[in-house]
Order: structure tokens, then sequence, then C-alpha cells
């Protein structure tokens, strides 16, 4: 759909917007268009209510026009960013002296959704594994390392960036732990069991000097070529033996890092614990995973107790 033409007064504050974001806040540039495409679709909806001028924008206004999302079923976490588009943007007008009121302050945005991230079974990850191994088992460089990576994700709990990032150096393997560079710079360090330590191994003893090159550096994991493997080919990985399994939905590398976590609740770990493993800077991150051993625990005793 093409954009509407705007009054110049609320063309010209769409502008001023963008470059504020682009320069003071060093946003990127799909942050970007997003803020922009949000706060045009505002000043759009202002303009269809006869407001020409920023001054004229009021509460009502921003609520109509989350409230007519809403109805279009927009989801909640796109009204809540839009939301918060909104309150960026009259706050950067107050500043700027565009208007003498914030009408923002009392605007409140829809609570996100809490979805319950995906867990893959026990028997399924059996499965997935065994199929690793098995493929590895053939000496190729590129399957020892693909059941490497995957053994060392669920091991670990790692995000696909910090997997990504890791050097040989980082690796501990006499206590089996591995140092990583998380969110923010910030360093911890994360156990793994002797699955991983034993397709790791296998991994630097068979598998990377087979792709090694002057320029592989440190890295841990490569690529074809022996550059550092990156987050796409990861991705990829993961897609490709999730595929494989065929009964599960899971796609990404995350929803190993879903079940690692759930995983160590069910088995008893420490929450605390489980949030230093996953380099959660908040403990509230960590307890969503709580909810998903709760549900399935209700879930077990309405199956299976005859008063449930």
């Amino acid at each position: 759909m093409d954009n509407q033409e705007l009054p110049p007064a609320l063309e010209q504050a769409l502008g001023g917007f963008g470059r504020y974001l682009e320069g003071e806040r060093a946003r990127s540039a799909h942050t970007l268009r997003a803020y922009l495409s949000d706060l045009r679709s505002l000043l759009e909806y202002a303009a269809s209510e006869g407001i020409i001028e920023l001054p004229g924008l009021e509460l009502g206004t921003l609520r109509r026009w989350l409230g007519a999302q809403n109805q279009a079923g927009m989801s909640r976490s796109t009204l809540a960013r839009r939301s918060a588009t909104a309150r960026s943007f009259t706050a950067w007008a107050m500043r700027e002296d565009l208007i003498g009121t914030d009408p923002a302050l009392r605007l409140r945005a829809p609570r996100r959704e809490k979805s319950l991230p995906g867990v893959l079974q026990s028997q399924q990850l059996t499965r997935l594994l065994g199929g690793l191994a098995e493929a590895a088992a053939e000496g190729a460089p590129l399957p020892v390392r693909n059941r490497a990576m995957v053994e060392l994700l669920y091991a670990t709990g790692l995000r696909v960036g910090e997997l990504a990032g890791m050097d040989v150096d980082d690796l501990n393997p006499d206590r089996r732990t591995l140092r990583v560079i998380g969110k923010g710079n910030k360093e911890r360090t994360v156990p793994y069991g002797v699955p991983a330590a034993v397709a790791v191994d296998d991994w630097l003893r068979r598998g990377r000097p087979m792709l090694a090159k002057e320029h592989s550096g440190t890295a841990l994991f490569l690529g074809s070529r022996g550059n550092r493997v990156d987050q796409r080919q990861v991705r990829a990985v993961v897609k490709d033996v999730f595929e494989a399994l065929g009964d599960t939905s899971a796609t990404g590398p995350h929803a190993l890092r879903h079940s690692a976590a759930t995983h160590l609740l069910d088995g008893g770990a420490d929450l605390r614990a489980v949030q230093e493993i996953l380099g959660h800077s908040s403990l509230a991150t960590t307890q969503i995973y709580t909810h998903v051993s709760v549900d399935r625990l209700r879930k077990s005793y309405q199956q299976a107790h005859p008063r449930a």
C-alpha cells in the first residue's frame, strides 16, 4: 500500500524524528524502518482526524489509533512496539518545542503475550543426536562439526551468536567448562557434559584440522572454506536436523536453549544456577522456564490422576 501524503508539518516532524534516530540514537537500519513505519501510521491516522499540526495530537487520537489496529488483528507485540514509538516521538517533540504537552504520558501499551518456549522431548533429542553421531562416524569434517555444534548448544544452552564467537582457547577440556562472552560483553563460565565433550574432542582431532586454513585463527567452529562459522550457517544446520527429525515444529537453535533450560529445571537444578548458565541478567527471564515445567507437570497430572 502506498503511503498517504501527510500535511507538511507532520511530514517535517516525521523527517526530523528519523534524523534523530539515525544520528543521536544510532539506531540500526532495520529498527529505523520499523519506527518510521509506526510513526507514519500514527501521523496518517492523525491526519484522517483532521490534525494538520503536532499540537493537535491528543491522547485520544493515540488511543483510537492503537484501538483501530487492535481491531484489525495486530499482535500485542506489534501494538506494544507502536505504543513505544509514539511515546519516543512525543518525548522528542517536547524536547524540540514542537508541542507544549506530551499526549503520550498516559498512553498504556497492551501487555506482551508471554508464549511458552517450544521444548524437545528427551526421546526426540536422543534420536536427533544419535543421527548426528551416525553421520559424523563416516569422518567427513562438516558432519563431525555439526554434531559438535548441536551437542554443545544443547549441553550449555548457548545462544547461537555465543557459539559462533567461541575460540578454541575458550574450552577447558579438563574441567569440561567453557568461557562465554554473552550479551553486554559479560563473561560467564558454563559446564558441559561427557557427550558434548566427546563430540567436541572428535571435531578438534578429526574435523577442524581438515578445514583449518592460515586465516582460520583460533575460531572453534569453521565453515567449509576455513572461515569462522557464522550464525546463519549454525541456524541452517539446526533447521536441517529438526526437519530430519520430522515430529517437531522447532526450527532454530533457540529451541535447544529452551530445551536445555527446561530439562535442567525438570531435573531439579536451582533457578539461579540456570540463570547463570544461560547468562540472563534478570531472574525473571529465567522464570519463564519454570512455567514450562509447571505446565508439563499439570498436563501429566491431568492425564494420570483419576480425579484430576
